[in-house]
């Protein structure tokens, strides 16, 4: 295991969305997420692992995208999947909106 990530290549996303409507994946499938977190290759939205789909995890294994960042609010940390290590990304800038998430209030 690093203690660094060795993927940093592979942050393209400079400025967070305004919102987001939910977890992508689950929206489409009519599923239901737990937390949100944005891959920052290409910005999908994903649910995380104690969502019933784990659908961020999902999307990295699918694409190798190896860095995500948290979307809840008052949370601005990364990780990378790959390297398994955490870490924060000061030059990322923006907040973004985010519905309830139905396990927890729907």
């Amino acid at each position: 295991m690093s203690v660094e990530c060795t993927h940093l290549d592979q942050v393209k996303l400079e400025e967070l969305p305004e919102s987001v409507d939910g977890c992508e994946d689950c929206l489409r499938e009519g599923g239901k997420w737990m937390h949100l977190r944005i891959c920052l290759s290409c910005g999908h939205v994903g649910c995380c692992d104690d969502s019933p789909s784990r659908h961020a995890t999902a999307h990295a294994q699918a694409t190798e995208h190896a860095v995500i960042r948290s979307l809840e609010p008052e949370e601005d940390w990364c990780w990378c999947f790959v390297d398994e290590v955490a870490y924060l990304l000061p030059d990322l800038r923006g907040k973004t909106r985010i519905p309830p998430s139905p396990l927890l209030y729907g």
